[in-house]
């Protein structure tokens, strides 16, 4: 029987409580994860414990391999969707689970504790593809592309930015004009940075298709299938930290040096586009909307992503947590030192402090309260909590933190990732006090 992620009951009234629930995964060790202060239901717990059991049986035992091949395992998507995982927010109807933000974010923060590369790439898919066709999609466009998208046969992929357009969104170059037959647009251009592109059979593209329209009118967004003529993926970027991972260094006394990068296992590269043709029946959201598409994704996006930070400061204080109290010096545990305590007790407030912060505004959303600045303030917050429990927890192993035997540096390299990723930490506190200057011109006497 298929495994799915269930709730013993729902905060969904048409989610039913499925029958065949086992438990996957063995007891883990010792975790500073306190359940009553996050403030979690009986049911939400229950499927907090579902999807950590499950990440740590899969994804767990393989995220070292995953890093040091720098390889996105074909089966774990086919997995996490056999699981539900793909469509947490897409109702129960249409084949997903029917659930809210706050599960969503739980989901991304337990599957990034066990590989924060794995968790990215299901984030890309999970909420940057999937809930934006369930948000924005047409019922054709839906039937079409959905199904094999939850059930992880597909795989999604979002593409906004480009060399010369990151932050600075609406200045993308990338063009699809609508042919003289008025059935289909031809798009010409690139992206670049574009998450599980190398793997992905199903992209959301944004492009200008209105020459003489406004900025907030000039995009378009498109559904494009990996091998539609013109469309072709580039190589793997190389990322952050080392040379391209088909690389190693010479040393002097013959040995090598491993490359090394943040999410690897992630696979990220640019996508171009040569006169390819796109059906007008593949616009999402309208035509001239895609601003308005992109921006109302880009909330959830944030929130949903914050979880990912969550997840390595979990995995990061876990891990610290078991080593201080393996390692010896002076003979005792250097976890019984004080500065040590101090160290670790600053690990744990941060990340609690963080998951506050972050369920707080997931439960906004899922209230119908949805806070840009927040959703911004949520990410922002967690993404500079998360450097800084990574790089304490590297400080505790002492050398065995620079050493790749041990996980705790790996964790480090894919903190930096959220700090630049989905919008970096300047457009993000940009975001913040240009709401604060709207909200007090318009005297308004709170956001």
């Amino acid at each position: 029987m298929t495994t799915r992620v269930v709730l013993a009951r729902s905060l969904r009234p048409a989610v039913r409580r499925a029958t065949g629930v086992r438990a996957l995964g063995t007891p883990r060790a010792f975790t500073s994860y306190n359940g009553p202060v996050a403030g979690l239901t009986p049911e939400q717990e229950e499927f907090r414990d579902n999807v950590a059991n499950f990440a740590q049986k899969e994804i767990a035992p393989r995220a070292a391999e995953i890093d040091k091949k720098n390889k996105m395992p074909a089966d774990l998507f086919p997995k996490m969707g056999d699981m539900g995982l793909l469509g947490v927010t897409v109702p129960e109807e249409l084949g997903g689970l029917g659930l809210g933000y706050l599960e969503h974010t739980i989901a991304m923060e337990e599957i990034s504790r066990a590989s924060a590369s794995v968790g990215l790439s299901y984030g890309a898919h999970s909420n940057l593809m999937v809930n934006q066709l369930r948000r924005n999609g047409s019922e054709p466009q839906i039937a079409k592309y959905l199904p094999k998208l939850l059930t992880g046969e597909h795989v999604g992929s979002l593409a906004m930015s480009e060399p010369n357009a990151g932050s600075d969104v609406v200045s993308m170059r990338t063009r699809a004009e609508l042919d003289k037959s008025h059935d289909k647009y031809i798009m010409n251009g690139s992206k670049c940075w574009i998450t599980n592109s190398p793997i992905a059979s199903t992209f959301l593209i944004y492009a200008k298709s209105e020459k003489d329209a406004k900025p907030s009118k000039a995009i378009t967004a498109f559904l494009v299938e990996k091998g539609m003529p013109g469309f072709t993926v580039g190589e793997p970027l190389d990322k952050f930290g080392s040379p391209p991972p088909s690389a190693t260094i010479a040393a002097s006394n013959q040995l090598t040096v491993t490359p090394l990068f943040q999410m690897r296992g992630s696979p990220t590269a640019e996508i171009f586009f040569d006169n390819v043709e796109v059906p007008a029946e593949n616009v999402i959201g309208g035509v001239g909307n895609g601003a308005k598409v992109l921006m109302s994704g880009l909330d959830y996006e944030r929130l949903v992503l914050s979880g990912g930070p969550l997840g390595i400061m979990q995995a990061a204080l876990d891990m610290t947590l078991g080593y201080t109290h393996e390692r010896e010096q002076f003979g005792q545990k250097i976890g019984t030192f004080q500065l040590m305590q101090g160290k670790l007790a600053d690990m744990y407030t941060k990340l609690s402090a963080s998951r506050a912060y972050v369920y707080a505004v997931a439960r906004a959303a899922d209230a119908g309260k949805v806070s840009r600045e927040d959703c911004a303030g949520a990410i922002l917050y967690v993404s500079d909590r998360c450097v800084e429990v990574a790089m304490d927890a590297q400080q505790c192993f002492g050398g065995n933190g620079y050493i790749n035997d041990y996980e705790v540096g790996r964790l480090l390299r894919d903190s930096r990732l959220y700090t630049v990723g989905a919008g970096t930490q300047e457009i993000r506190r940009a975001l913040i006090g240009r709401m604060f200057n709207e909200a007090i011109a318009k005297g308004q006497d709170h956001l």
